[in-house]
């Protein structure tokens, strides 16, 4: 696994984009790995481990405002189109005519924006537990964790609140848990203690926003590449029935749930991960 950056543009100019990269030498079509809202790339750590050595080239990138990406200067630019241009930057840079992709909730979503374009370069998906509903309730309790500025004294205080915001997740393990805190957050730069590693202000267009049900049928009825859609079995987030709505209308689309998690399977456990690697490694 190595680290790589590319710089994308808003307009407000220039932003560096960093992201992971496995297997480089493997060539052929790249999966490309999009995370959730809050997160970042090293969320697909064990994925694009055992994708690599299934003999796929893997890249997972920070989305802007996350991770080691850069932050932008205007909050309101949080958003899915500056999100859409710098993969498709990301893209370009791979110069590869097709990728397939996976995506956890937000990056989910961009996934299926990107596609439904028209000459999208997106050949296989992967969506992990999030559709083209999402409830109203599931974006206030996003909307109500984002309000509040984060900072932690140490790992062990870290650790204990993302315990109880990614309860739902259903990570088990104390070695899990701990590397996943590690990967959640960055020293302060001002003191002593550490800040989730993230731009606080991607919460911006939460305060500006009249929540509402989110539709995006109309994105998913023009997604023509076959997709395996991921569903943590207690999901608040992707219903039971829009999953079955999607398998219904989506051309290709396969469900599996997983049980013992909510909103979203972390892709940590052989039993999450294999299902994607079959289906990224299939002919």
């Amino acid at each position: 696994m190595q680290r790589r950056s590319l710089r994308a543009l808003s307009r407000l100019g220039f932003h560096e984009l960093s992201y992971l990269e496995w297997n480089r030498e493997a060539g052929g079509v790249p999966v490309v790995c999009l995370h959730g809202l809050t997160r970042n790339a090293l969320d697909f750590e064990a994925l694009g481990d055992a994708l690599a050595r299934a003999g796929r080239w893997v890249v997972s990138l920070d989305v802007v405002g996350r991770g080691q990406s850069g932050r932008l200067a205007d909050p309101g630019l949080y958003g899915y189109p500056q999100y859409l241009s710098d993969t498709a930057a990301l893209i370009a840079r791979l110069d590869a005519p097709e990728v397939d992709w996976v995506g956890t909730s937000m990056g989910g979503l961009i996934g299926m924006m990107a596609a439904a374009q028209p000459g999208s370069p997106v050949r296989r998906m992967v969506v992990n537990d999030v559709g083209p509903f999402v409830p109203k309730e599931a974006l206030e309790r996003i909307a109500e964790y984002l309000a509040v500025d984060r900072r932690f004294e140490n790992l062990e205080h870290a650790e204990a609140h993302l315990k109880k915001v990614y309860a739902p997740f259903g990570i088990e393990k104390p070695e899990q848990w701990r590397r996943f805190t590690e990967i959640s957050v960055e020293p302060d730069p001002e003191g002593v203690g550490f800040l989730p590693a993230y731009d606080q202000e991607i919460a911006a267009p939460f305060r500006e926003a009249h929540l509402e049900d989110v539709d995006l049928w109309p994105v998913w009825d023009a997604v023509v590449a076959s997709v395996l859609l991921l569903r943590g079995r207690d999901s608040d987030l992707l219903l039971r029935e829009t999953a079955e709505e999607m398998v219904d209308r989506g051309p290709g689309c396969r469900l599996v749930e997983f049980p013992g998690c909510g909103h979203a399977p972390p892709l940590l456990e052989p039993a999450q991960i294999e299902p994607v690697v079959d289906f990224l490694t299939a002919a």
